[in-house]
C-alpha cells in the first residue's frame, strides 16, 4: 500500500524564499521562524509517513532559524525530533546547550522548548519526527527532554541511522502491516539510542547520583510493589542499566528491594501497635 509521500523544493527563482522556507519547514518538520536566507538559497525536502511518524530527508543552503513561544504554541502536539547530519555542518541549540553537528552526528530535540539552528554550509540531513506519546509506548517518557546528543560512534546510534536509511528507501513499498511493524521497530531503536546506558551511567561520576535517585524512588514506592522494569521506566533508562547500577556493589536490585522492605517492616513493628501478623502480611504482599 503506497504511503503518504510528499516532495518540496525552493529555488532562487522563488520571489520570497524566507516565507517559502518557513512553509516548507512547517509542512515537513514543525513550525520555525527563519532569518532571510541568501539570494541563491535552495532547498529540497521529501517527507514520508511511517504510520504516525514522519521521516524527512532535506538538503538546504546556509540559513538559520528559531522556535520561540509563538512557534511552540502553534505546534499541534508534543514531539521529539531526531536529526541526523548526512553531509555539511549545522549547529543546534536548546536549553543553553550548543550541539555542533558534522556528518555522522545526531541530536534529538524537544518540540516543547525554545531552540535555534544555524546551517553553515550546504547541508543534507535526515529527521525523524516522533509524537511524544508514541515514544512513551517504549518507556521513553523522560527521554530527549532538551537537546540530547546521540554519539555516532556507539553501536545503538549506528544501528538506528543505518536502519532509517534502509527505511527511507523502502517504506513506500511496504504494505500496511509491514509499515506498522517498521514503525514499532523504529521506536525501539530510537529509545535504545537515547537511553542513558548508551553512555551517561557508564561513568564513575554519574552512576552514584543515578543510584541515589533510584534508592529514593524505591523507598517512596515500596508498598506499591517495585520491579526493575518500573525503576527503569521511572528514570528513563533501560532495565539493563538498573541491573548494572546495582550490581556495582555486589548485590542485585531485587536483593536491595527485599532488604529495604524488611527494614520497613521492622520499623513498622517498632513504631506501631498493629499486630505482627498484619505487618507480616503487608510486607509479604509487597514482595
Amino acid at each position: 500500500m503506497p504511503q503518504d509521500h510528499e516532495l518540496f523544493s525552493i529555488s532562487p527563482a522563488d520571489p520570497d524564499s524566507a516565507d517559502a522556507w518557513e512553509r516548507m519547514l512547517s509542512a515537513t518538520h514543525l513550525p520555525w521562524s527563519v532569518a532571510p536566507p541568501p539570494r541563491e538559497f535552495r532547498a529540497t525536502a521529501r517527507r514520508t509517513r511511517v504510520d504516525d511518524l514522519a521521516l524527512v530527508d532535506c538538503t538546504c543552503s546556509p540559513c538559520s532559524g528559531r522556535r520561540s513561544r509563538r512557534q511552540i504554541a502553534g505546534t499541534d502536539g508534543e514531539f521529539v525530533v531526531v536529526l541526523m547530519t548526512l553531509a555539511g555542518r549545522e549547529t543546534v541549540c536548546q536549553d543553553a546547550a550548543e550541539r555542533c553537528l558534522r556528518p555522522g552526528d545526531a541530536v534529538a530535540w524537544d518540540s516543547t522548548r525554545p531552540a535555534t539552528f544555524t546551517v553553515w554550509e550546504l547541508l543534507t540531513k535526515r529527521s525523524l519526527v516522533i509524537p511524544r506519546a508514541a515514544l512513551e509506548e517504549v518507556g521513553g517518557r523522560s527521554l530527549a527532554r532538551g537537546a540530547a546528543v546521540l554519539d555516532g560512534s556507539r553501536p545503538a546510534t549506528r544501528l538506528l541511522t543505518s536502519y532509517l536509511a534502509t527505511l527511507a528507501d523502502t517504506v513506500t513499498e511496504l504494505d500496511r502491516g509491514a509499515v506498522r511493524a517498521a514503525r514499532n521497530a523504529t521506536l525501539e531503536l530510537v529509545a535504545g539510542a537515547l537511553r542513558s546506558d548508551t553512555g551517561l551511567p557508564g561513568t564513575d561520576a554519574v552512576r552514584p547520583a543515578l543510584r541515589a535517585r533510584m534508592d529514593r524512588w524505591i523507598d517512596r514506592n515500596l508498598l506499591a510493589g517495585v520491579s526493575p522494569q518500573e525503576i527503569a521506566a521511572a528514570h528513563g533508562v533501560s532495565v539493563r542499566t538498573v541491573h548494572r547500577v546495582y550490581s556495582a556493589d555486589g548485590r542485585s536490585v531485587c536483593e536491595v528491594v527485599r532488604v529495604r522492605r524488611l527494614a520497613r517492616a521492622r520499623t513498622e513493628l517498632a513504631d506501631t501497635d498493629r499486630p505482627v501478623s498484619a505487618v507480616r502480611v503487608r510486607a509479604l504482599m509487597s514482595l
